[in-house]
């Protein structure tokens, strides 16, 4: 597995690669538009055969980071990836922030043990902040990962 940085060119294949992970995919114009932020970074992780097996979409600007979004494809998951990624976004993120933080859907059990693993801690939630099919909502928590300690 390949991890290489990503820029507003990717966008269409961040989104593609982001449907194929998410019920409530981001489109390819939010993805560039935030690639052309300022602090925003983003790392693909590729596969001989092709499509992106996933991707990580991060923010570290004013001494913090926060990851944005983490897709892995479905075929691709409990094999590391999301770890490597997360990991590696924390290394680059280490460069000019304290601290790494995500909100992460509580009704998410395989994300929550994910970020757990990659040193994550709890540190808040918010009701209802997730939109779910069919009108229901799921609660965010909010975890934060200390950097440079």
């Amino acid at each position: 597995m390949n991890l290489d940085r990503a820029g507003p060119e990717d966008a269409e294949r961040l989104a593609e690669a982001h449907a194929a992970a998410f019920e409530a995919p981001w489109p390819a114009g939010d993805l560039r538009a935030l690639l052309e932020s300022e602090g925003v970074f983003a790392l693909t992780a590729a596969t001989a055969e092709g499509p992106l097996a996933g991707f990580i979409l991060c923010r570290a600007l004013a001494g913090e980071a926060e990851i944005l979004t983490l897709a892995v494809a479905p075929g691709h998951r409990r094999q590391g990836l999301g770890v490597g990624l997360v990991e590696t976004a924390a290394r680059l993120s280490a460069q000019t922030a304290n601290a790494l933080f995500l909100e992460v859907a509580a009704d998410n059990p395989g994300a929550v043990a994910l970020y757990r693993k990659a040193g994550f801690s709890p540190v808040g939630r918010r009701p209802g902040y997730y939109a779910r099919p069919g009108g229901g909502t799921a609660d965010a928590i909010v975890m934060r990962r200390d950097l440079n300690t």
